[in-house]
């Protein structure tokens, strides 16, 4: 408190304050004034008519068709197979395949899928090789059903080559070893 000791100091540094008080409401008001003039010469540069195509999404479709998949598959020499197929972004995947054997374990397989909206199928192409691809018919956004190698439908039990979207198929089982 030693600067104020002076008896001139006192009131020019309130004076000082005082100026500084006074013209904020002038700086404060110039402001609002600036950006008024900035909004005005925006919206006389833009057109009456907005066009939102430049920046729509024109992403591929198959990226919105993505999740998790369950479903018993039937076997030919077992009672089932548990499938997990899981769709991930990036057209990449990962299935999950368990026989119903005693003690039999889980395979995995993973790769890309491709999306093909006339036909309204998946066609999963392993990254190792030894397994062809499988695909899958599009029947809805929460199923898949199995096709042949053709790509043709499965005659023989249709109704049990389905897998079902983890949306529309809420329980499933647990299964720990």
């Amino acid at each position: 408190m030693r600067a104020f000791n002076n008896p001139l100091k006192y009131p020019l540094a309130l004076l000082l304050f005082g100026s500084l008080l006074s013209a904020a409401p002038a700086m404060a008001a110039t402001d609002i004034e600036a950006q008024e003039g900035f909004a005005k010469a925006r919206s006389s540069r833009q057109p009456t008519a907005t066009d939102h195509s430049a920046h729509q999404n024109h992403a591929d479709s198959s990226q919105e068709f993505h999740g998790i998949f369950y479903g018993y598959l039937p076997c030919d020499d077992c009672a089932g197979v548990k499938t997990t197929l899981s769709l991930k972004q990036k057209n990449s995947y990962l299935l999950v395949t368990q026989p119903a054997r005693e003690s039999s374990r889980e395979f995995y397989e993973r790769g890309k899928y491709d999306w093909d909206d006339e036909k309204r199928t998946v066609v999963l192409t392993p990254t190792k090789g030894g397994t062809k691809p499988r695909r899958f018919h599009i029947e809805d956004e929460g199923t898949l059903i199995q096709l042949n190698e053709d790509g043709s439908r499965i005659s023989r039990d249709a109704g049990r080559y389905i897998l079902r979207s983890s949306d529309t198929y809420k329980s499933r089982e647990v299964h720990i070893h």
